[in-house]
C-alpha cells in the first residue's frame, strides 16, 4: 500500500512524505551503478537520486516486534494509532473550566444581600401592582362567568353522552360496515352508563353544597358566589386575552445563535475569516448574566486583537448596539480564543453603583470595589503594593473614577489620605475634611504644594524603609506591610494613599515639574511594598506632562476614551493599541466612564467606573470622618495643622514694592524680573534665566492668584531707546493688592 502526498501550507511534499528509505549503518546513498560526469567534472545524478541524498527526514528506527531495520526497507515516520494522552492534564484543563457549583452572586455576602433586595423589590412591586388591578380582574372574571357556564354544561353534556365519538360512527355507518359500527356502539352503551352515573353524583354534590350555602351565613354565601364567579370566569376566558396584566414588561432580544455570530464575524473584514472559515464554538452558547456568552476558536493565524480592532462592525453584524457587544480573548488557552459577550442592554445607558455606598466601613487590604464588567461583576481594584495611573480626554468620567478610588480609601480609618485636586473645580473637596494634606487649584502655590508632597513622600518612604527593615522575621517575614502592621499605629507604617488629580498641570509646569516627576518615579518604584500608594490622574498623556519613569512603573492602568495610539500606549502600556486593547474605539461623551482596566484581573477588562455625584461623595465623607474621629486617626489638615514651610520664605508682592523705582506708574515684566532676580537670586534667578515671552510669563502666572493681571504697558530701555508697548505691570495695582491682603489679615487677627 502506498500512502498519497498531500499538499501542506502551500507546498508540494517530496513523494511520500511518511516514507524514507532505511540508510545502511555507514551512512550515505545507496549505490546505484556508474554516475556520469559533467563539463566540469561534477557528479550528474537525477532528481529522484537528488532528493534522496537530501534525507528530509532523519532515519526512524523500526518497532522491536519488527526485527531489525535491513537496508532498502520501507519504514513509516508518522506513529500509527492516536498520540498517547496525559488523562491527568485533561482532567486539570477540564477543572479549569468547570462552572461554579454555587452561583457567583452567593459567593459574596454583599453580592446576595443585593440580589435578594433586588427580588424582594420585584416582587413587592409586582405584588402591589396586581392588588390595586384586583377590582378590574373581578369585572372580567364576571363578565366571563356566563360564557364560562355554558362552556361548562356544554362540556359536561358531550362528555357524558359521548358525542366525541359520534363522527366516527357516522363514519362506520356511511362505509356501511356492521361490524365496526356496533363495536363503536357497544363501547358507546358501556362509556355512557358510568359516565351517567358519575354526571349525577356530581350534580348531586353541587345541589347538597348550594343548600348548605343557603343555610350558611351571608358571608359564606357571598365567598362561595365569588368562587363560583372566579370558576365559570377562568373556564370562559378567551385565548387570545389573558385575565391578568403583565407588572413588567421584558425587553426582547434575539436569541445568540451560532449562525448569527458566524455571520457577524465573516463580514467585518478580517483576513482568514469568510463564508469558508473554520470557526470551531469550543462551548455550548448559553445566558450568562444579562447576556449571552460564546465560547469559540477562530481560524488558524487570526488573534483576538483583530476582533477587537472591528468592534463596531462586530456590532453592525450582530444588529445590535456597539455598547452590548464585548469580545475578549483567554491567552491562558492560545491568541485565538474569543469570548464573545453580547449583552442585553447597552453599557453606556446602565449606571453602576457604588459598592460602599452604604458601607460602614472598609479594609483597603482587601482592595477597592471600582466598578462593574460588561456583564454586572464587580470588579474590585487591589490598592495596596501597586500604583495606578488614570488617563481620558475631558468630559470622559475620570474624575468620577478617582472619587470612587478616594471614597473606598476613606471608610478604612487606618488609611492617611493625601489630595491633590489640581484643576480647582472641587470635584474632590467633600474629602477635604478626613485628608491629611490636601489642595485643590490650578495656580502656582497649588502647584507647589504638590510638588512638596511629593518630595515629603520620598522622606517619608526612606523612613518606612528604615522601620521595616528593623522589624523582626516573624512579624514581617516578606518585608511587606500588611494589616497586622498597619494596626501597630506606633510603627507609622499605615497605608499612605497621595492622590493627584490633573498631575499633567505638576508634571509639565516650567519650575516644579521636572524634580516632582524624579519623586513620583522614585516613590513608585520602591514605596509600593512600603503602603505608599500613588494615584494619578490625567487627561493629557503625552511626554512632558506624564514623565516616561512614571508611565513605565505603575503596575495598574485605566484608561477611558482617549484620542490616538499614543495616548493609548502612555496609559495602558507599550504596544496595547498593536494587541487590540484600544481606548480610542469608545465613543466621546455617550462612553463616559467606561475604560479599560489593566493589571487588576489576569486579563484587561472592559470596566464601567461606580458613579458618584457630589451630594453621595458628601455623604460617604460625613461617615469616614465619624469614623476617623471616633478612631483618632484624624490628622494633619483635617484637624487644622499647618505644614511647615520646606521652601524659602518671601512675599511677591512685598518684593516687587521694593524693586519700583518711586515714580514708575508702570514697568514691563521683563525688567521686574530682572531687578527681582538682583534682590533674591536663589527664588527669581530661574526666572530672569528665561528668554522672549517665557520671561515675562513667569511673573504674570505669578501674579495670577492676587488677581493683578499684565498688560500692554508703555515705557523704555534702561540704557535708553525708542519707546514701545510690551507686557507690564501697573504700580497701583501692586499697592491696592498689597493693602486689601493686609487688611484681611488684621481683620483675622483681630477676631
Amino acid at each position: 500500500m502506498t500512502d498519497t502526498p498531500t499538499e501542506t501550507n502551500g507546498h508540494r511534499p517530496n513523494p511520500a512524505p511518511d516514507l524514507i528509505t532505511a540508510i545502511p549503518e555507514q551512512g550515505g546513498p545507496v549505490d546505484n551503478g556508474p554516475r556520469a560526469k559533467g563539463a566540469d567534472g561534477a557528479e550528474v545524478v537525477s532528481l529522484d537520486t537528488a532528493r534522496e541524498r537530501r534525507h528530509p527526514y532523519p532515519p526512524t528506527p523500526a518497532p522491536a516486534s519488527n526485527g531489525p531495520v535491513l537496508e532498502g526497507e520501507v519504514i513509516r515516520v508518522d506513529a500509527p494509532g492516536e498520540a498517547d494522552r496525559d488523562w491527568r492534564a485533561e482532567l486539570e484543563e477540564k477543572n479549569r473550566t468547570r462552572r461554579p457549583v454555587v452561583p457567583l452572586w452567593l459567593r459574596s455576602r454583599r453580592e446576595a444581600i443585593e440580589t435578594l433586595t433586588w427580588a424582594g423589590e420585584y416582587g413587592a412591586y409586582v405584588a402591589g401592582y396586581q392588588l390595586s388591578r384586583t377590582p378590574l380582574y373581578a369585572g372580567r372574571l364576571t363578565a366571563r362567568a356566563p360564557r364560562g357556564l355554558a362552556r361548562l354544561i356544554s362540556g359536561m353534556v358531550r362528555w357524558t353522552l359521548d358525542l366525541e365519538g359520534e363522527p366516527v360512527r357516522l363514519t362506520a355507518v356511511q362505509k356501511a360496515d356492521p361490524e365496526a359500527y356496533l363495536k363503536l356502539s357497544r363501547q358507546r352503551d358501556s362509556r355512557v352508563r358510568l359516565r351517567v352515573w358519575v354526571t349525577g353524583a356530581a350534580l348531586v354534590t353541587l345541589l347538597i353544597a348550594a343548600i348548605l350555602v343557603a343555610a350558611a351565613p351571608t358571608v359564606a354565601q357571598w365567598s362561595a358566589l365569588a368562587v363560583a364567579l372566579a370558576v365559570l370566569g377562568v373556564i370562559g376566558r378567551p385565548a387570545d386575552r389573558p385575565l391578568i396584566n403583565r407588572a413588567v414588561l421584558p425587553t426582547r432580544v434575539e436569541k445568540l445563535t451560532s449562525d448569527i455570530v458566524v455571520r457577524a464575524l465573516t463580514v467585518i473584514g478580517v483576513s482568514g475569516l469568510n463564508a469558508k472559515a473554520d470557526v470551531n464554538f469550543v462551548a455550548p452558547i448559553t445566558r450568562e448574566g444579562p447576556g449571552w456568552r460564546a465560547d469559540l476558536d477562530l481560524p488558524y493565524g487570526v488573534t483576538v486583537a483583530d476582533i477587537l480592532d472591528k468592534r463596531p462592525r462586530l456590532a453592525s453584524g450582530l444588529r445590535r448596539p456597539l455598547g452590548c457587544i464585548w469580545p475578549e480573548g483567554d491567552p491562558s488557552v492560545h491568541e485565538g480564543r474569543l469570548i464573545l459577550w453580547v449583552g442585553d442592554r447597552d453599557l453606556s445607558k446602565t449606571m453602576v453603583r457604588f459598592a460602599l455606598a452604604d458601607a460602614a466601613r472598609h479594609d483597603v487590604f482587601k482592595g477597592i470595589p471600582f466598578g462593574a464588567d460588561p456583564r454586572g461583576r464587580i470588579i474590585t481594584v487591589p490598592l495596596i503594593q501597586h500604583n495606578i495611573l488614570m488617563g481620558s480626554q475631558p468630559g470622559q468620567g475620570k474624575t468620577g473614577a478617582v472619587r470612587a478610588l478616594a471614597c473606598g480609601v476613606s471608610l478604612d480609618p487606618t488609611a492617611e489620605m493625601w489630595l491633590h485636586e489640581l484643576k480647582g473645580t472641587g470635584d474632590l473637596d467633600p474629602l477635604e475634611k478626613i485628608s491629611h494634606r490636601f489642595v485643590s487649584g490650578i495656580q502656582d502655590p497649588a502647584i507647589a504644594y504638590a510638588a512638596e508632597s511629593l518630595s515629603l513622600l520620598c522622606k517619608e518612604v526612606m523612613r518606612r524603609a528604615a522601620a521595616l527593615k528593623s522589624l523582626p522575621a516573624d512579624l514581617c517575614p516578606d518585608k511587606r506591610i500588611t494589616r497586622q502592621i498597619a494596626d501597630i499605629r506606633s510603627l507609622g507604617l499605615h497605608p499612605l494613599i497621595a492622590i493627584f488629580d490633573e498631575c499633567q498641570n505638576l508634571f509639565a509646569h516650567a519650575e516644579y515639574g521636572e524634580q516632582a516627576g524624579r519623586d513620583a518615579e522614585f516613590i513608585i518604584k520602591l514605596g509600593r511594598a512600603l503602603g505608599v500608594v500613588l494615584i494619578l490622574a490625567t487627561q493629557r498623556p503625552d511626554k512632558r506632562s506624564l514623565p516616561t519613569g512614571v508611565s513605565a512603573n505603575v503596575s495598574l492602568r485605566f484608561c477611558l476614551r482617549v484620542g490616538g495610539q499614543t495616548e493609548n500606549d502612555m496609559i495602558l502600556g507599550t504596544s496595547s493599541y498593536q494587541n487590540g486593547i484600544r481606548a480610542t474605539t469608545f465613543v466621546p461623551e455617550a462612553d463616559a466612564g467606561i475604560g479599560y482596566l489593566v493589571g487588576a484581573t489576569p486579563v484587561p477588562k472592559v470596566v464601567k467606573a461606580a458613579y458618584l455625584n457630589t451630594p453621595a461623595t458628601q455623604t460617604i465623607a460625613d461617615r469616614a470622618h465619624a469614623l476617623r474621629t471616633g478612631a483618632g486617626t484624624l490628622s494633619g489638615h483635617a484637624i487644622g495643622e499647618q505644614p511647615e514651610a520646606t521652601t524659602p520664605a518671601y512675599d511677591l508682592l512685598a518684593d516687587i514694592a521694593a524693586v519700583l523705582v518711586a515714580g514708575e506708574a508702570k514697568v514691563w515684566n521683563e525688567v521686574v524680573v530682572d531687578r527681582l532676580a538682583e534682590l533674591r537670586p536663589d527664588v527669581y534667578g530661574p526666572w530672569a534665566e528665561q528668554e522672549g515671552p517665557a520671561k515675562t510669563a513667569q511673573l504674570t502666572n505669578a501674579l495670577k492668584p492676587y488677581g493683578i493681571k499684565s498688560g500692554q504697558v508703555w515705557g523704555t530701555p534702561a540704557g535708553g531707546g525708542k519707546g514701545a508697548n510690551r507686557i507690564g505691570i501697573v504700580r497701583d495695582d501692586i499697592l491696592n493688592a498689597i493693602t486689601e491682603r493686609d487688611g484681611k489679615q488684621g481683620s483675622g487677627t483681630s477676631s
